[in-house]
């Protein structure tokens, strides 16, 4: 397995970042759009997610990925609550990088006195629902039939884990080893 890290994204890592959300425009049901975006795009991730963490996965100096969380709504009735985005090449999925970049972003939230993190998901991206499945998020809406892409119509799903429950049921767990 070669050697990643995860760091703060940088100024210098837009293009790489687009290039990673690009490729999940043309090639598959992750990103929403149908046809490559530029790199105001990032710029707009970046606003969206000021303020909290925008974070990559570099290997060699190369960026394989990118996740950030920003609020799920500017209301201050909402601050409790996180929507995640997150994106990996395929080459680089299955070797926890995935898992270990939700986490950092699943502890950054806690940190923020957040216990909700909310992630939107296509339908047609059965390997992200796993994943999500795999760490603890649970369906909580469906937004039926609402995009269209590559000619195929795709539901919404809508996810969320209370992660302030996972970290007290950790915490019992190490109290009473």
């Amino acid at each position: 397995m070669a050697e990643h890290a995860i760091r703060e994204a940088r100024n210098s890592d837009k293009r790489q970042i687009l290039d990673v959300f690009n490729y999940h425009v043309k090639n598959s049901f992750a990103a929403y759009p149908e046809t490559e975006v530029g790199l105001g795009f990032v710029d707009a991730l970046r606003n969206m997610s000021k303020g909290f963490p925008f974070l990559v996965i570099e290997v060699d100096q190369r960026v394989v990925g990118f996740g950030l969380m920003r609020p799920y709504h500017n209301y201050e009735t909402f601050k409790r609550t996180g929507l995640l985005t997150y994106f990996l090449l395929p080459e680089y999925t299955r070797l926890g990088w995935g898992s270990e970049l939700l986490d950092r972003l699943a502890r950054e939230a806690i940190a923020r006195g957040m216990d909700n993190l909310l992630a939107s998901i296509s339908s047609r991206n059965e390997q992200s629902l796993a994943f999500h499945k795999k760490h603890g998020f649970m369906e909580c809406g469906r937004l039926r039939d609402v995009g269209v892409k590559f000619g195929k119509s795709f539901d919404v799903v809508w996810m969320q884990k209370r992660v302030e429950q996972s970290r007290l049921a950790r915490s019992v767990i190490c109290a009473s080893s």
